[in-house]
């Protein structure tokens, strides 16, 4: 496998999430989607994770120096244990969804349902680009492993319940705005 191959399907990786991200927030705001909001949000750290990955391994192909005796190569194994925090944006959706429960509004529910769906092709394909990347390194692997990790709760088809990620207004029935929570 070619030394670029991993920055490659790392890249297109990153590039399918943080499109869709974007395509989260304002469709989410159409829609009065808290859980398409929220979701760009997660998808944020989604990108965050590939971002670091991508930083970290430019880092590592730096030459070893005075007092950088092995190179840059430990801030791969450093960069296996980061996560891109977004605490701030969290206490935003928590006051949002509480805010909700007492003026939910009406999302609209075909449009957060298709998006949902779209999503779920988008996450597919990130993982795949990821999957062929090699996953020897703990910081390529760790990448992988969240972007698979998120993926599987949304494999089942969107169903109309609480416990699918608060995905409000999914098929055409509102959901309690607590469902967000999650």
């Amino acid at each position: 496998m070619a030394p670029d191959a991993d920055k490659k399907y790392l890249t297109i990786a990153l590039l399918l999430l943080l499109g869709f991200m974007a395509v989260e927030v304002v469709v989410g705001i159409m829609a009065k989607s808290l859980a398409l909001i929220s979701d760009a949000g997660h998808m944020l750290t989604d990108v965050g994770s590939i971002g670091l990955a991508l930083v970290a391994m430019r880092l590592a192909r730096r030459p070893a120096s005075g007092s950088y005796t092995f190179g840059l190569k430990r801030v791969l194994i450093r960069r296996a244990g980061e996560r891109a925090d977004t605490l701030p944006l969290s206490v935003w959706f928590i006051v949002e969804a509480l805010r909700r429960l007492i003026n939910p509004p009406v999302a609209e529910g075909l449009l957060v349902t298709v998006i949902a769906v779209v999503g779920i092709g988008v996450n597919l394909l990130a993982a795949w680009a990821m999957s062929k990347t090699n996953r020897q390194s703990l910081n390529v692997e760790g990448s992988f492993q969240h972007i698979l990790t998120d993926l599987t709760p949304s494999l089942p088809p969107p169903l109309p319940a609480p416990s699918f990620g608060g995905q409000d207004g999914i098929a055409w029935t509102p959901l309690p705005p607590w469902s967000s929570l999650d």
